[in-house]
C-alpha cells in the first residue's frame, strides 16, 4: 500500500462526480428537520413549504425570466428523458450527442412508436456536437421541432455554452437542455433554452430520484397542447406527464411522495450557493478549480486533458488520460486507500483515465492537493 503523507492530503477526498460531496451543514440540516419535517406528509404546509423555498432559490440563482416556471418530478433526468419524449416532442429531435448523456435521450426519442427518427448531430468522446438549424426539405424524415442538447457531458467532461439552434424561434421548435452536472454551477442565459433540466446528486449535493426544469411558456403551451390532443397513438402515462408534474408544483408539491431529506439537502445547498454570491460566485469557484487541475495536467509528462480544446474542458467535470505505462486503476485504488475517493472514469469510456469532480461543494485548494497525491502516487 501506498501511504500519503498527510501533509499532501486534501482537506476533504470526495471527488464523486455524482452523487457528489455533501457539506457538514446539510448534514446538519437535515438532522434538524428530523423531528418537523422527515416522515411527514409532503401535501401538508412544512413540505409544501420546503418546496416553495426550493422554486424560490432556483428562480433566484438563475435569474429566472419573466413566465419561466420551475418544475419537479419524480424520477431524476432518465425519467425526464422519457418525459420530454412523450410531452415536449411533436414530431420529431434533433439531438446532439457528443457522451454517454446526449446519446440516451436520442435513444429515447428514437424509441417512441409515435415519432419520426430523430436526427443525430454526433461528435467522439472528448469533443462537442452543436445544434444546426432543422434539416431542409432534401431530408425524407422532415424537420424538427425539438432541439436537445447536454450543457456538460457528465461523462467526457466536455462542455458547451448553451444557445439554440439557428432559425429555432422562426420555425418554432423548442430547446432542451440537460443540464445534469452543469446547473448551477455553469454559466446560461436561460431565454436561449426552452426546458433546462436537471438532478440534485451533481452541483446541489444532494441525492436522486428526483427531476427539475426550468420551462419556458412556449414549452408549457406545447406540453398542454399534446397532452390534450393525445389519442391512443400517443398514450401518456400520468407519472410521465409533463402538464401533471407542472400543475403539481404550482401546488409546491410532487405527483407521488417525493424523498423528503432529498428535499432538505437540495434546499440547504441552494440557500448556501445564493447566499454566497449566487451563480456568478459558484461559476468563479468551479473555475479555478479546474485552472488548478488543468494546469498540473499541462505541465506533466504523463497526464493530458482528454478534452483537447482548452473552450469545452468542462470546468465542473475534470477528465484527465494517463500515460499507457501508468495504470489507472491502480492510481484510483491507491488514492482510495488514502481517502481520496470516487475518481475513476466512466465506466462506458473505456480510457486510462482519471474523472474529477469540481462542483461548487468542493474547495479548489482540495483540487490542487488531488494533483500532488497522484504525482506521489505515480512516483511510487
Amino acid at each position: 500500500m501506498v501511504t500519503i503523507p498527510p501533509r499532501l492530503l486534501p482537506a476533504d477526498g470526495r471527488f464523486g462526480s455524482g452523487p457528489s460531496k455533501v457539506r457538514p451543514e446539510q448534514v446538519t440540516a437535515l438532522t434538524a428537520a428530523g423531528a418537523t419535517l422527515l416522515g411527514t406528509s409532503h401535501r401538508q404546509p412544512p413540505v409544501k413549504n420546503l418546496v416553495g423555498r426550493i422554486r424560490e432559490g432556483l428562480a433566484e440563482l438563475f435569474k429566472m425570466p419573466d413566465g419561466y416556471e420551475v418544475v419537479l418530478g419524480n424520477g431524476g433526468s432518465s425519467a425526464f428523458w422519457e418525459v420530454a419524449t412523450a410531452c415536449l416532442v411533436e414530431r420529431r429531435a434533433q439531438a446532439a450527442v457528443f457522451g454517454e448523456f446526449g446519446a440516451k435521450f436520442a435513444a429515447a426519442t428514437a424509441r417512441a412508436p409515435f415519432l419520426a427518427a430523430p436526427q443525430a448531430l454526433r461528435a467522439e468522446p472528448g469533443a462537442v456536437a452543436l445544434l444546426a438549424a432543422s434539416p431542409g426539405g432534401d431530408d425524407p424524415l422532415g424537420p424538427v421541432d425539438v432541439h436537445a442538447t447536454v450543457h456538460n457531458e457528465t461523462s467526457t467532461g466536455a462542455m458547451i455554452s448553451p444557445r439554440r439552434a439557428p432559425s429555432s424561434v422562426e420555425a418554432g421548435a423548442l430547446t432542451l437542455i440537460d443540464a445534469t452536472s452543469a446547473a448551477g454551477a455553469l454559466p446560461v442565459d436561460l431565454s436561449e433554452t426552452d426546458v433546462y433540466y436537471f438532478a440534485p446528486q451533481k452541483v446541489f449535493a444532494s441525492d436522486g430520484g428526483l427531476w427539475l426544469a426550468i420551462a419556458s411558456p412556449t414549452a408549457i403551451e406545447r406540453a398542454g397542447r399534446i397532452e390534450a390532443d393525445a389519442t391512443g397513438s400517443r398514450w401518456i402515462p400520468e407519472f410521465l406527464s409533463f402538464i401533471s408534474a407542472l400543475t403539481n408544483s404550482r401546488a409546491n408539491q410532487t405527483l407521488n411522495t417525493p424523498a423528503v431529506a432529498t428535499l432538505v439537502m437540495l434546499a440547504e445547498q441552494i440557500d448556501w450557493l445564493n447566499t454566497q454570491g449566487g451563480l456568478t460566485w459558484s461559476v468563479a469557484r468551479c473555475a479555478e478549480s479546474a485552472a488548478n487541475l488543468y494546469r498540473w495536467a499541462e505541465a506533466s509528462e504523463y497526464a493530458t486533458c482528454f478534452v483537447t480544446d482548452p473552450a469545452h474542458r468542462s470546468t465542473v467535470v475534470g477528465t484527465i488520460d494517463l500515460a499507457e505505462s501508468i495504470d489507472a486503476q491502480a492510481v484510483v485504488a491507491a488514492l482510495r486507500e488514502n481517502g481520496i475517493l470516487d475518481v475513476f472514469p466512466y465506466r462506458k469510456l473505456g480510457r486510462n483515465q482519471l474523472r474529477i469532480a469540481m462542483f461548487p461543494a468542493i474547495d479548489p485548494a482540495d483540487v490542487k492537493a488531488l494533483t500532488k497525491c497522484v504525482d506521489y502516487v505515480v512516483s511510487g
